[in-house]
């Protein structure tokens, strides 16, 4: 997990049953994440903790800010998002994409072209960091192509918290010491500051997955790594985002999901592919 600061204690605020219900039906509407009765302690004490931050006198008051905020919106989307992450997680991945996936792109690409790779959701960083230092390492024609990598997630404080480009020993303890000592400047106690040719190599941006709207601007890609995300939606909203996420991968493009996670089981759209190193899907 990325370095994530402990959330304050929740003011003793009462949540209805008909007002959590509100919220958590607003939650699915704006993100397509559904939260069933096993995360009652979880949902109740993030809304307590907005309440107790926009000063609300009780959760009536706040289900009107939230209805009529656009900022609060946010902030509750932010305080609902899970950031588990850290550096080279399943990285049979990375070794998938540097030995067979970009092999496969350039051979309809000429040096010095374009080649797009999304992580989505990028939570603090560390996955599209970790891709860019993946190829660093691994792939020998990095420096032949115009790599583009771009991370954007819904939570707008962990895109600020990729930005900075700021480690705990936690998120980098999968990387070898040589990694560490060539692409981190050690900070206060054990953290670490990405180096600035490589944190300025990515490019982040808020993004909902949900809303093909705000996606529309980052245009397509011939890599998306969406991993981990599609677990916490339903069949419908799965089917959204797979739609969302067919639509922004160029044809034939290549799709990498968690390691629970199945195309096959959400959209006839992208074929399974199985590579020496991962399962993956592409574009049909």
């Amino acid at each position: 997990m990325s370095d994530i600061t402990r959330p304050a204690e929740a003011p003793d605020i009462s949540i209805s049953p008909g007002e959590l219900q509100k919220v958590t039906a607003w939650i699915y509407r704006w993100t397509g994440m559904t939260f069933g009765e096993g995360k009652r302690y979880y949902i109740e004490r993030r809304i307590a903790e907005r309440i107790g931050k926009t000063g609300c006198r009780d959760t009536r008051a706040y289900l009107l800010l939230l209805g009529s905020d656009p900022k609060e919106r946010q902030l509750l989307t932010n305080a609902f998002t899970i950031n588990e992450t850290y550096f080279y997680r399943e990285e049979h991945q990375f070794a998938a994409l540097a030995n067979e996936i970009l092999p496969a792109i350039i051979t309809t690409k000429r040096p010095g072209d374009l080649i797009r790779i999304w992580s989505v959701p990028c939570s603090t960083g560390d996955e599209a960091y970790s891709i860019a230092l993946w190829l660093l390492e691994n792939w020998p024609l990095v420096d032949a192509y115009n790599v583009e990598i771009v991370g954007s997630d819904i939570d707008t404080k962990a895109v600020e918290a990729a930005l900075a480009g700021r480690f705990a020993a936690r998120a980098l303890q999968r990387l070898p010491e040589k990694l560490l000592t060539a692409y981190f400047e050690p900070e206060h106690g054990h953290r670490r500051k990405i180096i600035d040719d490589l944190r300025e190599s990515v490019r982040f941006t808020a993004a909902n997955l949900f809303d093909a709207a705000s996606l529309a601007d980052l245009g397509r890609f011939d890599v998306i790594f969406c991993r981990n995300l599609l677990i916490y939606f339903d069949d419908a909203s799965r089917l959204i985002a797979a739609d969302n996420l067919h639509d922004r991968l160029v044809p034939g493009g290549y799709l990498c999901l968690g390691h629970s996670e199945s195309m096959a089981r959400i959209s006839d759209r992208f074929d399974l592919v199985r590579l020496s190193d991962a399962i993956v899907y592409r574009r049909a």
